[in-house]
């Protein structure tokens, strides 16, 4: 199973230069927890989009309004985490997983084999998907009883 077969192909983003206030609104329209920060690259086929950062909500609450600071006076670049976690769409979904926790997060941009971002896969994600595995599971030991029952 590899991360770019299960990982969300729809990505909110903005660009570096956006403020936290910027970011929340978009949060909020989006419905979504987290915004990926940006640069646009363009090369022979066109402009491609490279992350650079994210920022989630709780960062905003954590960073900006619980220290009081103006959200309009900052970047979303000076919130965000220094040390940007990616993923390969080409990732083995387990080597993803040792991969957010070791690194402690709950999200990941997902790149391709260029660096350009193609999704983003969180852990909500992978548990939904681990979830309906594990149900599948379920169904097939209590097929195979009913058979057992059904043979007999």
């Amino acid at each position: 199973m590899n991360v770019g077969a299960y990982c969300s192909r729809t990505v909110v983003y903005v660009y570096g230069q956006e403020t936290p206030l910027e970011a929340a609104r978009i949060m909020r329209e989006q419905h979504v927890g987290d915004v990926v920060i940006i640069e646009d690259h363009v090369d022979q086929h066109g402009e491609k989009k490279v992350p650079i950062g994210i920022v989630t909500d709780r960062d905003i609450a954590i960073e900006i309004v619980a220290e009081e600071v103006d959200p309009t006076e900052v970047s979303v670049l000076d919130v965000c985490r220094k040390n940007l976690v990616v993923v390969s769409e080409n990732d083995d979904l387990s080597e993803c997983i040792s991969l957010l926790k070791r690194e402690g997060v709950r999200r990941a941009p997902v790149v391709d084999e260029e660096g350009f971002l193609v999704g983003i896969i969180a852990v909500d994600d992978i548990l939904e998907i681990l979830a309906e595995q594990l149900s599948d599971l379920a169904d097939l030991v209590g097929f195979q009883a009913e058979q057992e029952v059904l043979a007999t």
